[in-house]
């Protein structure tokens, strides 16, 4: 390190230093998502989504990557419910019943956890809560939830989780 009118810098020296302690974790997108997920928890509202979405960061920056995958879902999924509650409750009953006449009208999101994931985001999209394509990445999270949550020889990775946990801070946990 040296210090220069700007503060302390790392040498060239001092970074390779660096990449050979840190190996692997240098590259690895873990730590950055990690701490731009914690900037988001703060502004959760529902302690029950907060603790979801603690669990997933958790999971994330200890490797447990179907876990992070499954649960960082969840809070999104909870996040979106308690949106729908708040604000659009009485225009998601009326798609609902439109889709399906044997809905059974929802009053709080207990009650939306009835209806399928894939569905749910189709009437949110009816509704105008989401737009097309943020559903179809919202499809693609959903599709990768379901893989990670059931026995199977999918695998998963960093950056991949990374990908599915900002496409979930991006279109949910930053908006709502």
């Amino acid at each position: 390190m040296v210090r220069t009118a700007a503060g302390w810098e790392l040498t060239a020296a001092g970074s390779q230093h660096v990449a050979r302690i840190a190996g692997p974790l240098m590259s690895s997108p873990i730590p950055q998502v990690a701490s731009s997920l914690r900037a988001h928890l703060v502004k959760i509202g529902s302690p029950d989504t907060q603790r979801f979405v603690e669990e997933a960061i958790v999971c994330f920056e200890t490797r447990q990557y179907r876990a992070a995958v499954v649960l960082s879902w969840v809070g999104a999924v909870s996040v979106l419910q308690q949106h729908v509650v708040s604000n659009a409750l009485p225009a998601f009953n009326v798609e609902a019943v439109k889709r399906d006449s044997k809905w059974k009208i929802a009053k709080n999101a207990d009650d939306l956890g009835r209806m399928k994931e894939h569905e749910f985001l189709d009437v949110l999209e009816a509704i105008s809560v989401i737009g097309k394509n943020v559903k179809q990445e919202l499809q693609k999270c959903l599709q990768l939830r379901n893989g990670c949550g059931h026995p199977n020889s999918l695998q998963v990775a960093d950056h991949k989780v990374s990908a599915h946990i900002e496409d979930l801070m991006l279109n949910v946990f930053a908006k709502f």
